[in-house]
């Protein structure tokens, strides 16, 4: 439809004006012989009626009906002002006017009905949002209280008060609103605020791609602690806090329960404390040589101390049985969180707390089955912490430097002696991720291993010979990677659908139809080809067929088959893979999916736990490119030094003629979770 002109406006309204002329008549007529008008042009429309009505019944009937008088005699139909008719109508109907109320209206002659009703609807303008919002404000100067305001229009004192709240932001941002240079959602961001210099130099300093809402609102209360999402906000309580007299800011344009800062961190610090001090006399009760408290504590603070060993009982029946029902439950609420995409984020939360409560009985039940030498609990220390969602925490065994030191001088002569490094003794992993996941990652896992092996004569050759050593020679069946058979293990995409696509794969599906292009049919041309063959493209070959047998499937987190092929050809899935939405972030946990933002962008993880499950997956995928972040199970067993024999797999021998297995490089690494 065009957009009616100037002069077809003012065509329109002349006309009306001359078809009315000397026919209007203005009278005061029973509401309940008022009723809508077919001729009415207005088709659409007929919103917020109850405020209408609302603000009739405060200030009364600012504008008259228009009507014609109907063909019985009786009624009037109104032609101009149907919200109006509905809203008086809706007063009636509560018990606010009587049904024969008397309305102003306009009577016009019957041939003018459309012709008016279509200029009361194009003659007219609307209030721009900014004279909008300063009408709020000077409503407010007047000295009119917000709830009388927000009654003379029938809304919530809280719609006035952010209205008087984007009314209050800086004029330079409201010029730009109106200039379509600032949006809404942009002026509602910066309003967290009343200081017009912070709010202009949130907008102008940064950059145009940090100007989304969520970025102008985590700047302007970068100094402030977020009381729905901090964990030692959630521990104290934000009644503790405001009762102990700590300032709160109110994001006016949040949800209910979120928008809410705390002003004064040194307070609720200090409150964290209090609050802490008897779990921290309970841990030293345990006879610790020193116990801190560091509420915020982070992987990188706890990885500047070396952890004691520990000794573990085997768990007796019962809590075996017990250890196994609760992991059973787990997994069982891991794939499900995993496979029902149409979950909503309430039942995924609810989920994600049971399994969180089902963590920390599995927790206090391994606690109980691991206990430290006295002299090493006498030196050793414990530090007492939060967790992302707010729990207490105990890091126990904890080592200094030069306790670390000390002890392991004082045990030099024990049958068993400390570690130089310090690791922890390995403990009974809990399952973390699905196994659905385990496959899907162990399933690049396996494809990167392949072209690595590929890559690697040598060290094909010496898996190829140990294989055969072990069955011919030493008559062991013990299980190997290698499948002799000499079967290809190419049905990776059963375990994770894009393993296709991964650099790896492609690249063994290059180097492979290369050699098949190369190389007979026929198997005693392919026997002549192979014994004329030299050397070094003959272990090329060799490697590529060992290669693509490579099978390391896992169905546990914990497990790492193959870790010595791994080991042997220097095996770095930083190079091979990266996390994306697709293929990590979206088949774990929220909670899980901020332990790993945690490691890669630990400042994003406030704004990103405010967002629902499928927006974090996006943005933990573009948080973790170029980081190296790998998870767990893809770093554990895949970092020691190559291990590889020098010679060809350190040259650059060619897998076949020309070809190379191309790797995607990810920049540099990052510790993982």
């Amino acid at each position: 439809m065009n957009t009616v002109n100037f002069h077809e406006s003012t065509a329109v309204a002349t006309a009306a004006a001359a078809a009315v002329v000397g026919a209007q008549e203005l009278l005061l007529i029973p509401l309940s012989r008022l009723r809508p008008s077919s001729r009415n042009v207005r088709r659409s429309g007929g919103a917020s009626i109850p405020e209408l009505a609302a603000s009739i019944a405060r200030v009364g009937l600012l504008q008259n009906l228009t009507v014609v008088a109907a063909p019985d005699g009786e009624h009037y139909d109104v032609v101009a002002g149907r919200r109006r008719l509905a809203a008086l109508k809706l007063l009636v109907k509560r018990r606010r006017l009587v049904k024969d109320h008397e309305v102003h209206c306009l009577l016009v002659c019957d041939d003018a009905a459309r012709t008016v009703s279509l200029t009361e609807n194009v003659q007219r303008e609307a209030m721009s949002p900014i004279d909008e919002l300063i009408a709020w404000k000077d409503l407010v100067a007047e000295g009119r209280p917000v709830e009388d305001i927000a009654a003379d229009f029938g809304v919530t004192p809280l719609v006035v008060q952010r209205r008087l709240r984007l009314a209050n932001v800086s004029p330079r941002l409201l010029a730009d609103f109106e200039a379509q240079s600032v949006t809404m959602e942009q002026l509602m961001a910066l309003a967290v605020t009343d200081d017009h210099a912070a709010q202009e130099a949130a907008f102008y300093e940064s950059p145009p791609w940090q100007r989304s809402p969520e970025a102008l609102r985590a700047h302007l209360t970068r100094e402030e602690v977020d009381a729905g999402r901090d964990p030692v906000a959630r521990f104290v309580g934000r009644e503790a806090y405001e009762a102990a007299g700590g300032g709160v800011r109110r994001d006016l344009f949040a949800d209910a329960d979120d928008g809410v800062f705390l002003t004064d961190a040194g307070l609720l610090d200090s409150l964290v404390r209090d609050k802490l001090a008897p779990v921290v006399e309970q841990v030293r009760h345990e006879g610790w040589g020193w116990v801190d408290v560091a509420p915020r504590a982070t992987h990188a603070d706890l990885h500047q101390f070396q952890r004691a060993r520990c000794t573990r009982r085997q768990p007796g029946k019962a809590e075996a049985k017990r250890i196994a029902k609760l992991e059973e439950r787990q997994a069982q609420l891991q794939a499900r969180l995993d496979d029902d995409e149409d979950m909503s984020d309430e039942e995924a939360q609810g989920l994600q707390d049971e399994l969180d409560r089902l963590g920390g009985e599995l927790d206090d039940i391994e606690r109980t089955l691991s206990s430290w030498p006295p002299e090493v609990v006498a030196m050793a220390g414990a530090v007492v912490s939060l967790d992302h969602s707010g729990g207490v925490v105990v890091h126990r065994g904890l080592l200094r430097a030069e306790q670390a030191k000390a002890l392991r001088v004082k045990e030099s002569g024990d049958e068993h002696p400390a570690e130089d490094d310090g690791d922890p003794a390995p403990a009974t992993p809990r399952l973390a991720i699905s196994e659905k996941l385990v496959k899907r990652l162990s399933a690049h896992r396996t494809a990167a291993l392949q072209a690595e092996v590929a890559r690697h004569p040598h060290v094909a050759l010496v898996a190829l010979v140990h294989r055969l050593a072990q069955r011919v020679v030493l008559d062991d069946y013990r299980g190997s990677p290698l499948s002799i058979t000499a079967s290809a293990q190419d049905r990776l995409e059963q375990h994770a659908p894009d393993v296709a696509e991964a650099p790896a794969a492609v690249g063994m599906r290059q180097v492979r139809n290369a050699w098949a292009a190369r190389l007979p049919s026929d198997s005693d041309a392919l026997f002549a080809e192979l014994l004329a063959m030299p050397q070094p493209e003959l272990l090329s070959l060799l490697a590529v067929c060992v290669g693509i047998s490579v099978t390391a499937i896992a169905s546990r987190e914990d497990e790492a088959p193959a870790a010595l092929l791994a080991r042997a050809v220097g095996l770095d899935m930083r190079q091979w893979w990266t996390p994306t939405a697709a293929g990590y972030f979206e088949h774990v946990s929220k909670a899980k999916a901020l332990e790993a933002v945690q490691a890669f962008a630990p400042a994003e993880v406030g704004r990103l736990a405010k967002l629902r499950r499928a927006q974090i997956a996006s943005e933990a995928e573009r948080l973790a490119s170029g980081t190296g972040w790998l998870p767990a199970m893809l770093c554990a067993q895949e970092v020691s030094g190559q291990e590889a024999q020098p010679g060809a797999e350190g040259s650059g021998v060619p897998l076949a003629a020309g070809e190379g297995v191309d790797r995607e490089h990810e920049g540099d690494p990052a510790p993982s979770t």
